[in-house]
């Protein structure tokens, strides 16, 4: 029973589609079908595909600005974007970034740069690994997360390793 309910918050994996007849349809869109995302709030880090919408968990019923100064009492939690692909070794994390926001449930309010949050899952789209802001205690959560999820994928990811295992 748990690894039916471990499967229903997976990853999403990749969807290549050779055979598209409609080749043009679309063209020039974000693929996000390799893409999730992990929320980092404190001492927790989970799977959380709302955040692809704007709808994670610690979102929900938030206001946002782009104002820090206006949501004096949030607490940081951070949307991490992780894209799968593979190559001759097997599917790995390709790329995985980070983006701070602040959230405070009792006053309705949130801070996040919408478009730092869209150039940053882009940049894991395009697999780059950045990790700037994270603490070390929330990469080894982050780690936890996705070798939880799956330990093989995470072994294959060489760059993601290196930064979350320095320091």
């Amino acid at each position: 029973m748990d690894s039916d309910k471990k499967k229903k918050l997976s990853l999403n994996i990749i969807s290549n589609n050779p055979g598209s007849k409609h080749r043009s349809f679309g063209a020039g869109m974000i693929d996000l079908s390799n893409l999730s995302s992990i929320i980092i709030d404190g001492d927790e880090a989970y799977i959380d595909v709302g955040a692809l919408h704007a709808k994670s968990k610690v979102e929900k019923r938030i206001k946002f600005t782009t104002n820090k100064d206006e949501v004096p009492n949030g607490r940081q939690c951070w949307v991490v974007w992780v894209a799968v692909d593979r190559n001759e070794e097997g599917t790995y994390y390709a790329g995985v970034t980070a983006c701070e926001m602040l959230i405070d449930e009792e006053a309705r309010k949130g801070w996040k740069i919408l478009a730092h949050h869209v150039n940053l899952m882009d940049k894991a789209l395009k697999r780059h690994i950045i990790l700037d802001g994270l603490s070390d205690k929330e990469k080894q959560l982050l780690k936890k997360v996705l070798v939880e999820h799956n330990a093989e994928w995470y072994e294959r990811s060489h760059e993601l390793k290196k930064q979350l295992e320095s320091g």
